[in-house]
């Protein structure tokens, strides 16, 4: 083993997780360095007063990512990871008083937009069908490659993907797009909200996010049996099963380099030789604190940072039968939101709410009996020192407005248990700049080739993985950006060989 070349890993997120799993498959001897006393970074878990709370991803899409890392790593998935999926993706709340639910059964979901909204039956199939073809065209190939190496532009592959984008893809926000196929306005507002899945506006982010909405409708959307924690115990199991050692309560200090070579890191006041560092850490402070490089972190900051979460996890002393796993409910001006999330960057009155209800798949086990877990979020601004402690408040009381209107019920008063997550604290533990959940906005049409690499053309060696790198945030992109990451180390290994 003595032979084996060393890799260090800055930081235990999914990516990192899944960045481990894949250098050990390479032949390295992997250690993490994790500033946390957990593993997940924001893939985390926690409890309070007799309720379980994920404290932050809630959506759980293309779980062929994870099992492609078992088969990788030669594991059987079923020993360690259990998953079904949803026949309702997501029950959708209006001011109006109407509700929608988005049913997994394209039919049932198409008779439910006619029944409620007078959508055009054609409609929901027509658009579901373009998102696929878009996401198996173009996305693949965005999502699966680098798009900072020349072989990739090189690649039929790409070109071919190049000559199938359609021109409102790139020159229609996302919104025009969608109001340009379906006829209600509550039905673009549905479809509108898939920017936020990479902190964008609808208004300003280019219809080619389309492509979104596919993972959901056709390919599915899944319930990680215990919650979304789980995937990241599922992926530290079998990291540990590899040999990945993990160091907690460890932030890393310098990444150590002379010369244009990647040589280790500092952490706990020593130096710990590396082959090759990967970080999943945010690439901003990677550039600022690790690499004491102020001008590439500069370079960073030169693109929209994506917008933040405000959460509330409230322990609820009642059930809600009208609600499911995922529940939205719409601000009554959607535009004016966005203005405030990414032009005026403050709060806003009426804020489109998220819940999310573990309980409801798996009664008694997140929340006491006859009680239910919510995790109740607002998209809010990147932090800029605005005032949070006071944002908390104003938008705590909005939102128990807003959720007594629409169900009914005085919430406030069913509040047995409650913790709150701000972006001050996202960063602080997550090292997210500004709290940014997605490190970059989509709100450019050339957003997708601005992200940072998952390599450094400056320092042979060093690699990055994680939300604020190529393909982008959430769990599928981070576990695919962990890929790239290893294909490119794979080809550079090729390289030396050679």
């Amino acid at each position: 083993m003595q032979n084996r070349k060393q890799a260090v890993l800055i930081g235990a997120g999914v990516a990192g997780l899944a960045s481990a799993i894949r250098l050990t498959v390479l032949g390295y001897n992997v250690t993490v360095f994790e500033k946390n006393d957990y593993p997940g970074g924001k893939l985390s878990h926690f409890t309070k007063d007799g309720f379980s709370f994920d404290a932050g991803p809630s959506l759980f899409t293309q779980p062929h990512r994870i099992k492609e890392l078992f088969e990788l790593a030669g594991e059987n998935i079923d020993e360690f990871f259990h998953y079904r999926r949803l026949p309702v993706s997501c029950h959708y709340f209006y001011e109006e008083g109407d509700t929608v639910k988005a049913y997994a059964d394209r039919e049932k979901f198409s008779e439910e937009l006619f029944v409620k909204l007078g959508e055009d039956k054609t409609s929901l199939a027509a658009y579901l069908d373009l998102s696929e073809k878009a996401y198996e065209n173009i996305g693949r190939i965005f999502l699966d490659h680098s798009l900072h190496k020349r072989a990739t532009l090189f690649k039929s592959k790409i070109m071919r993907a190049l000559a199938t984008v359609k021109r409102p893809y790139l020159f229609q926000t996302l919104h025009q797009w969608n109001r340009s196929k379906f006829r209600n306005a509550k039905t673009v507002q549905l479809f509108d909200r898939y920017a936020t899945y990479n902190g964008s506006s609808p208004y300003l982010a280019p219809g080619m996010l389309s492509l979104i909405p596919h993972l959901e409708h056709n390919e599915g959307s899944f319930y990680p049996e215990g919650g979304m924690i789980s995937i990241t115990d599922a992926l530290y199991r079998l990291a540990l099963k590899k040999g990945v050692k993990f160091i907690f309560n460890s932030p890393v200090d310098r990444i150590i380099h002379t010369e244009g070579n990647v040589k280790g890191v500092v952490a706990n006041g020593k130096n710990h030789a590396a082959d090759i560092v990967v970080s999943n850490m945010d690439v901003f402070f990677t550039y600022q604190k690790l690499l004491r490089d102020e001008r590439n972190a500069m370079k960073v900051l030169k693109q929209e940072r994506s917008s933040s979460a405000l959460i509330f996890y409230w322990g609820i002393r009642t059930t809600f039968p009208q609600l499911g796993l995922h529940n939205i409910f719409f601000a009554d001006d959607y535009a004016a939101e966005f203005d405030h999330l990414f032009r005026l960057k403050k709060a806003y009155k009426d804020p489109t709410v998220y819940i999310n209800i573990t309980s409801k798949c798996e009664p008694g086990v997140h929340a006491p009996e006859g009680c239910e877990n919510w995790f109740v979020m607002v998209n809010v601004p990147a932090n800029r020192g605005q005032d949070w402690q006071n944002y908390q408040q104003e938008y705590r009381k909005n939102i128990l407005a807003k959720l007594g209107r629409l169900l009914h019920t005085d919430i406030g008063s069913l509040i047995v248990a409650e913790s709150v997550l701000d972006p001050l604290l996202i960063e602080s533990r997550t090292a997210s700049y500004m709290g940014s959940l997605y490190g970059t906005s989509s709100n450019a049409k050339a957003a997708a080739f601005l992200r940072h690499p998952n390599f450094s053309r400056e320092i042979k060696g060093l690699y990055f993985v994680g939300g604020s790198v190529h393909p982008g945030g959430g769990i599928p992109l981070c576990l695919q950006s962990a890929k790239i990451m290893a294909d490119i180390v794979a080809q550079d290994q090729t390289k030396q060989r050679h």
